[in-house]
Parts: C-alpha cells; sequence; structure tokens
C-alpha cells in the first residue's frame, strides 16, 4: 500500500497536510529526520504510518504516559497492534507486553527513555528488527529547551547501538539552539521538516493583572464561551483549586485536574472534559497529548516559565481550525514565583541561568507593545507582517519614546564588553548604568566609564523592561553559554544613532501592583537570590517558634537586609522592623546565612 492508502484505510484521512508526505519519505527512505510541526500539526502520523509500512517494529520514545496510553489505545481501535511499557502497569501487563514483543506480534512500542535505555531492554531490541526510533518531545534532550529532561540524554547512545536504524525526532516547540542540539545529540545528516509555527485562528490577548481580574475571566467566558470547551492553566495545585471554586461559584461549570488528585479522579474529570463542553480549571499536568480539537479558548492566570511553554500550551486551542483565543493575565507576582520555583530546583547553574532567561523573554512578550504574533513567530526564526487578530493591533497601547534611554543602556552594555572579551550580565551592566558601588565594579574599573551612573534616575526594575525589549526585538543577544552575557548586535547600529526611535508602553508591569512587589522586583539577580534565602530561612524560624512569618520579619525587612547585606549584627540596626530584641534573636543566623551567600558570590563567574 501507498502511504496515502495507509493513511486512508488506518486513520481514515484523504490526505495529508503540511509536510507529513515529505517526512514520511524521507525514513523511508533510510534517512534521519527532524520534523518540527504545531501543537495540532499531526506530528505523529509521521512515524505511525512509516511503521506500518515497513516491515518490523517501530519504538517510540516518549515522556509522557498519558500520551502513550492514549496513543496506544487510538491505535488499538485502529486495528493496528501497539502497546506501551511504563511505570504505570502491573508485573502482568508489563510481562504481557514483553510476550508480545518477543513474539513479533507489536508493529509499535511506545516507551519511556529511562526504560528503554536498561541494558535489559536494549538486549531485547537488539534481537528485535527495529525499523524506526521516534522520539517525541524531542526538545526534551537539550540544555536550551524548555523542558530539558536529564534521562533523555542518554539516548544519543541509539546512534551507536543501533547504527543503521534511522532516527526521528519530533517536537512542537524549539528554537534555532535547541534544533541543534537535538540534531547533535540523536541525529546523522538529517531531512528537516520544519513547518510555520503560525497558528492564524487564534487570538493573542495579554492584560496585566489587577484586583478584579478573576472577575474578568469569569465575564469572559460567560459573555463568549458559556457553552464552549476551554482550558484555564494555573501554576500551582492550590491555585487551580481556588479558581476552580471560584469559577464553580459563578455559575461555570469547572473541572480540576492536578497531579494531587488521585489517577481515578483525574481519569474521570479528563473524560468528563471531553464528553461535554466545560471548563479544565489544571496545572501543567493537563494537555500532552489531549488531542480535543474543539477547545475554543486558553486562559492563563498565571504568567507560563518560557515563550515555548505558553505556545505549547495556546497551541490546545483550535486544533479543528476554527476560531479561538489565548488570553494571558500577568503580573509582578508571577515572576517572582517562577524564580522562586526555578532557584530552588536542584538544575544546575547552567540550566538555571537559561531558564531564567526564557522567563525574561516570556515577560517582555507580555510587556511587548508590537504585534504579539509578530514577536511569537520571530522568537522561533520566523518572519511574518502584523496580524491583526492580536490586542495589539487591534487596540494598539499607549507608547513612550524610550530611544534615549535605550541608546544608554546599548552604550553601557558596548563599554562593558571592551574590557572582557565574554562579556557582562544584566545585573552588571545595569548596575554600572545606575552607578551603583560593589566590589565587582571596582575591580573591572568600571566606574571609570563613561556611561556609569548616566542611568541613576531609573530603577532596576526599569532598566529590565528596557534590557527585555531590546533582546525581544534582536538588538542585544544573551549568550546562553556563557552566564547570559549581553553583547549588542548590527541590528542595534541605527537605534545607536538616532535612526529609529525605541518606544515601549505606558502601562508597563508594576503600575497596579504594590510598593513592596516593585521594591523586590529592583533586587539584582545575586541580591534575589540572597532574598528567597531569606524568605526559607524565615520559613523555617517561623515553623520552629510556631509563629507567622511575617511575625519575625516581612518582606520589606527582608528586602532592606538583601540590598545592605550585614556581615555582622550590628549592621541590622536601622534596617526597618528590626529592634535590638530582634536583633538578639536573630542577627547571629541571619548573618551567618549572609556570609555564606557572600561566600557562593566568589564562585560566581563575571
Amino acid at each position: 500500500m501507498t502511504s496515502e492508502e495507509v493513511l486512508k484505510r488506518y486513520f481514515g484521512y484523504n490526505s495529508f497536510r503540511g509536510l507529513q508526505k515529505e517526512a514520511i519519505q524521507a525514513v523511508l527512505s533510510g534517512r534521519d529526520a527532524l520534523v518540527l510541526m504545531p501543537t495540532g500539526g499531526g506530528k505523529s502520523l509521521c512515524y505511525q504510518i512509516p511503521a506500518l509500512m515497513k516491515e518490523g517494529l517501530t519504538v517510540v520514545i516518549s515522556p509522557l504516559i498519558a500520551l502513550m496510553k492514549d496513543q496506544v489505545e487510538m491505535l488499538r481501535d485502529s486495528g493496528i497492534n501497539a502497546a506501551t511499557l511504563n511505570s504505570s502497569q502491573t508485573f502482568q501487563e508489563s510481562r504481557q507486553v514483553m510476550r508480545q514483543l518477543a513474539n513479533g506480534e507489536l508493529k509499535l512500542l511506545y516507551v519511556a527513555p529511562e526504560r528503554l535505555m536498561t541494558p535489559k531492554m536494549l538486549s531485547i531490541l537488539s534481537e528485535i528488527k527495529i525499523n524506526l526510533f521516534a522520539v517525541d518531545e524531542a526538545h526534551c534532550i537539550s540544555i536550551w529547551g524548555h523542558d530539558f529532561r536529564p534521562e533523555y540524554k542518554q539516548l544519543s547512545l541509539l546512534k551507536e547501538k543501533f547504527p543503521t536504524v534511522p532516527r526521528m525526532a519530533l517536537t512542537a516547540t524549539a528554537d534555532e539552539q535547541t534544533r541543534e542540539e537535538i540534531v547533535s545529540r540523536l541525529l546523522v545528516n538529517p531531512a528537516r521538516f520544519i513547518m510555520s509555527f503560525d497558528r492564524p485562528n487564534i487570538r493573542y490577548r495579554m492584560y496585566e493583572k489587577g484586583k478584579g481580574y478573576l472577575d474578568q475571566v469569569v465575564n469572559f467566558i460567560r459573555g463568549e464561551h458559556l457553552h464552549d470547551s476551554g482550558i484555564v492553566y494555573c501554576a500551582t495545585r492550590k491555585r487551580a483549586e481556588s479558581v476552580a471554586a471560584h469559577l464553580h461559584a459563578c455559575g461555570i461549570n469547572a473541572l480540576i485536574y492536578h497531579a494531587g488528585l488521585t489517577s481515578e479522579e483525574r481519569d474521570a474529570n479528563q473524560e468528563a472534559f471531553f464528553e461535554h463542553p466545560c471548563v479544565m480549571v489544571a496545572t501543567v499536568a493537563f494537555g500532552m497529548g489531549i488531542d480535543k480539537p474543539d477547545v475554543r479558548f486558553i486562559i492563563h492566570v498565571d504568567m507560563p516559565k518560557s515563550i515555548e511553554n505558553y505556545f505549547q500550551e495556546t497551541g490546545r486551542a483550535g486544533r479543528d481550525g476554527k476560531a479561538a483565543e489565548a488570553v494571558l493575565y500577568y503580573g509582578l507576582e508571577d515572576l517572582i514565583q517562577q524564580r522562586y520555583f526555578i532557584e530552588q530546583s536542584e538544575a544546575d547553574d547552567l540550566y538555571k541561568q537559561v531558564t531564567l532567561q526564557k522567563l525574561d523573554s516570556m515577560l517582555g512578550l507580555a510587556e511587548a507593545a508590537s504585534c504579539r504574533r509578530v514577536l511569537l513567530l520571530n522568537y522561533f526564526g520566523e518572519k511574518s507582517e502584523p496580524c491583526g487578530n492580536c490586542d495589539n493591533c487591534e487596540n494598539p497601547p499607549k507608547t513612550q519614546d524610550a530611544t534615549v534611554d535605550a541608546q544608554k543602556l546599548l552604550s553601557c552594555i558596548y563599554r562593558c564588553s571592551k574590557t572582557n572579551s565574554l562579556g557582562f550580565g544584566a545585573s552588571h551592566v545595569i548596575n554600572v548604568l545606575r552607578g551603583e558601588v560593589n566590589d565587582r565594579i571596582f575591580e573591572k574599573n568600571h566606574d571609570e566609564l563613561p556611561t556609569f551612573g548616566i542611568g541613576r534616575a531609573h530603577t532596576m526594575k526599569y532598566w529590565r523592561k528596557i534590557l527585555r525589549q531590546l533582546v525581544s526585538r534582536h538588538y542585544v543577544n544573551v549568550n546562553y553559554q556563557f552566564w547570559n552575557v549581553l553583547t549588542v548586535t548590527e541590528r542595534a547600529k541605527p537605534l545607536l544613532k538616532g535612526e529609529e526611535k525605541f518606544f515601549i508602553r505606558v502601562d508597563g508591569l508594576g503600575q497596579l501592583s504594590s510598593r513592596k512587589v516593585v521594591d523586590h522586583e529592583d533586587l539584582d539577580d545575586s541580591e534575589q537570590i540572597l532574598f528567597h534565602q531569606l524568605r526559607q530561612w524565615r520559613k523555617e524560624v517561623a515553623r520552629q517558634r510556631e509563629i507567622a512569618s511575617y511575625n519575625v520579619f516581612t518582606d520589606e525587612t527582608l528586602i532592606q537586609i538583601a540590598k545592605r547585606k550585614p556581615r555582622q549584627p550590628s549592621q541590622l540596626l536601622g534596617i526597618s522592623g528590626i529592634g535590638e530584641k530582634r536583633i538578639a534573636h536573630y542577627g547571629e543566623s541571619v548573618c551567618e546565612l549572609i556570609n555564606a551567600w557572600y561566600q557562593e558570590q566568589k564562585h560566581m563567574p563575571i
């Protein structure tokens, strides 16, 4: 049978979409392939059809049990022998799959990477005719990807263990750097199939959080989508519970999905979501592999940690090609929360730096005054024209001319980089610009630069906002491999010469936020780390003393401590909220933490 006949017979489609047929032909001819298709683009057919046309077994590597189970059920329902090996199975179920495998009864086997790379599994597969390895969610292999998973690194051994078996790497979200690492680790001279990332049927809207933004969510659903299916994404389980309760109290049929529920509860809610129109309030645990075509809206009540995550999650709307909405509510609290999650993770320092930069890029998209779609596609290396179908195109925001400030920041980046072949990171450059006095600035003689202090009229938060826009518009490059150091690009020359104007939106981040949050955001990167360490210390002290955290020190006091960085208890005097009794209670402990933080700083790169 031809690929078109297989498509029609097993899947019921009359024709291929996009680059599906070309990708299928590549692996049928024995070539490796890199396949980038947006969510809903039909990636799975690119390996499922070759699996049915070639003799032997196709092994599909996936990190998601739910996705594996869904695809296996669909394939079996279509008369295709498929199975999965995963940690949710009983011993007897796994044994049955191994028996089918040994007897050559399977056409597709779905398996997690850590299971695949065990010596026992590799030994079994070496005795079987394998026609294709398909690595789904391939961005997980890259430290530059938004969902890096260390176990995926082992998959590079497939090139050595099975050199004659073609490999296909598939993902919906990967920037250029991520793509190159996927290729280097998994593939050999691959054919590349990169579809447009554009989803023109989705309208993007982004709003800064105000006090009543949940009521805006309610009004949006009631007014435009009361009888539609949609997903509301939240950053935490607790948040998902509270938002679902609020929607339910307002008469909206809202279900909940997060990892804290039992598997029976999750399965029941997921089934209900497929059966009738309703709203699923969920963490990111929900959605991967969920092929529901008529999701009419995606709402984020908390900002995602990267543009890749945002693109993947919003891509679950409108998979039927009909009009759909993607609405984001963002605020400083989101940024603080995501930074905290990143800094408290067990990942290495390089991965934390990459993830923090991706978070900044996401905030840059939210703060932007220009077309959302242009910036979104540009992030993935695709050029486009203003779409007319996003909030900024439909209702252009008020902007202010920030050309002079942008020139100041560009000039400071350039002058700092001239003193070091690698350059310097954002905090150092902005500290120079603001005329901050610290050991590192003196050590590098950056207090003698002509840009030293020329930006002291503005806060760290303001300069970070300018920098985010310079990065998102490609005036400034961030070198992920060397601690996010900054360099000025060729694109910036007309702006530096005054041949271009640089505008930012007036209703920027922070205008509806409390002073406490604004002050926190004005800490530099290293001070942010110290601030979070102080909060952890406060939490532990409060637990031991069985009192509320704010009765130890308020956030305002911790911010002042992070700015002053006292090395001995007497230096705590004069900080708001700290009297002699509190110095006696907490002074030694606080200064011990700060001195340890100083030691960490000595081992940090520039």
